[in-house]
């Protein structure tokens, strides 16, 4: 009979996960012991680190990472990251070492006390399991319900000795998880919307998940609804070049309200209706809007605030209704102007460095954004053109960008990954930089630098409290950061200075970061 070791790295062998991501302790020595020739060991300087990276890596391969964290520290420490995965709907299976069963009563040193109940909310399923020779089963069980729609990261609670322990042998377990949308839902909603004189469709993050971006164009076009990007979201579904391309919709009651004035039917597409960030006052949507979702997340149907919500795989849906087709013509509606060219003048600003970023970067190149103050200068100078190339996080919480891209870049060697960070943002887990120096990724690392939390300001700003106490960040240097941590790095304080900076951090082979100081 084979130990709980021998059968847990033949099941993650089977099971395609064979890069861990994580940041040991003494409880997982007993894991790591004759750490397998053909698995890698991706070493993060801290646990969010290690999270973060397991999530880009996860949603660049659409497939469940393996993250290593330790006990109950380290997965407090993790927490953070783990909540943005939960909102990313990254399927994660997260192992963290428990002290030896033998001395679980006597409330021993590292003691996760109830471990399984730890990151809960936050993860879609979390066991202990009740025998050591049920770890390899509950790591199998973890791995298909990640990667169940809507997917979403697991946790399994490991004592440090179960690894020696008696396995049974798992047996190969395939699970066909995509559901398919109900066909009398989709047909009356094919109707609704050939007898719309003026739709207005809003994408969400579950488009790109579900590699559905050729669909919801062919939609868009054959009705000739206008396309909103759904607020705050973390994927980029729609060619933000299109002509019947909006925008992106702000996180704000009133505002939604009145870009949707005029419609007469709404279709969200993998995407809530909708995220507010502040309460708001007035109806939300307009009266005489017909309203209409298609969700591969059950719950998100059932927090709809009004209409028909249809529940299934995006792409196959969409495939249904673009079949469907129309037999009048589309009205004619069209999106937003192309923002004008700015001179390469200073002072320097974010807008000017994201509008030469767009000229620069490669079209397949991927963007992992965290710089929250930088998000609509970036809307309209830095458009995201295709699929798979944007990722940002959809839970508001800080450090998940840098690592992500790291991640990613792993997934993705073939496209040039660039991080861009505000200054407040990247500090969360600015450990990343020395992962990514010891992969030798080949991937550019760009820090907006304005010396404070702005985004913050802003929102204060918003909410009547325009001088916030604790948003001031002076004193930062990110080029020796970046140095200290093994990369290489350089500052941009004027114009003239962006485009050989950029182009040589483009073109690296080595992870490079750019410090841009902007007014």
């Amino acid at each position: 009979m084979t130990t709980v070791h021998e059968e847990t790295f033949r099941l993650l062998r089977h099971l395609g996960m064979q890069r861990v991501f994580g940041n040991p302790g003494s409880t997982e020595l007993a894991f790591l012991r004759d750490f397998p020739a053909d698995f890698q060991y991706v070493l993060a300087l801290q646990e969010a680190v290690a999270v973060g990276m397991a999530d880009g890596y996860a949603q660049a391969t659409r497939r469940a990472a393996l993250v290593n964290l330790h006990s109950a520290v380290g997965v407090g420490h993790a927490m953070g990251n783990i909540f943005t995965a939960y909102r990313n709907r990254t399927p994660l299976v997260i192992t963290a070492g428990q002290q030896a069963r033998s001395l679980l009563q006597l409330d021993p040193f590292l003691f996760s006390e109830r471990a399984a109940e730890l990151p809960q909310p936050y993860v879609k399923w979390s066991i202990e399991p009740a025998r050591a020779a049920d770890v390899p089963r509950a790591l199998q069980r973890a791995w298909h319900i990640a990667m169940q729609p809507p997917h979403g990261p697991v946790f399994v609670s490991i004592p440090s000795d179960d690894w020696d322990e008696p396995a049974e042998t798992v047996a190969p377990h395939a699970v066909a998880a995509a559901g398919r949308a109900d066909s009398r839902a989709l047909a009356a909603l094919a109707h609704s919307l050939a007898a719309s004189r003026r739709p207005v469709f809003v994408v969400g993050a579950g488009v790109d998940r579900d590699g559905a971006w050729q669909e919801i164009v062919a939609l868009a076009e054959l009705h000739g609804a206008l396309v909103w990007a759904s607020p705050l979201i973390g994927r980029a579904s729609f060619p933000e070049d299109h002509p019947q391309f909006a925008g992106f919709l702000p996180a704000f009651r009133e505002e939604i309200h009145r870009r949707l004035r005029g419609h007469d039917l709404l279709l969200a597409v993998g995407a809530p209706i909708f995220t507010y960030h502040a309460p708001g006052t007035g109806p939300c949507l307009p009266e005489d809007l017909a309203v209409h979702q298609l969700t591969d997340e059950p719950s998100m149907a059932a927090a709809a605030l009004a209409g028909e919500s249809v529940v299934g795989g995006i792409r196959e849906s969409l495939r249904e209704l673009v079949a469907a087709g129309r037999t009048t013509p589309p009205g004619v509606q069209r999106g937003r102007s192309p923002v004008p060219l700015l001179p390469l003048a200073d002072p320097l600003t974010d807008r000017l460095l994201l509008q030469m970023l767009a000229e620069l970067r490669a079209p397949d190149s991927i963007i992992v954004e965290e710089a929250p103050s930088s998000r609509e200068p970036m809307h309209d100078h830095l458009p995201i053109l295709r699929p798979d190339t944007f990722y940002t996080c959809s839970s508001g919480g800080l450090g998940h960008a840098l690592p992500a891209a790291v991640g990613i870049a792993l997934a993705r060697p073939d496209s040039r990954v660039i991080a861009l960070l505000g200054d407040g943002s990247a500090m969360y887990c600015i450990q990343g930089l020395w992962s990514a120096a010891q992969l030798r990724l080949p991937m550019t690392f760009i820090i907006i630098n304005n010396g404070r939390y702005e985004a913050l300001r802003q929102i204060g700003a918003r909410l009547g409290n325009a001088q916030p106490v604790g948003v001031e960040l002076p004193g930062l240097d990110f080029v020796e950061l970046a140095r200290a941590q093994g990369c290489e790095a350089c500052r941009v304080s004027t114009a003239a200075q962006l485009r050989p900076a950029l182009r040589a951090a483009l073109a690296s082979t080595a992870p490079m970061l750019v410090e841009v100081r902007v007014g």
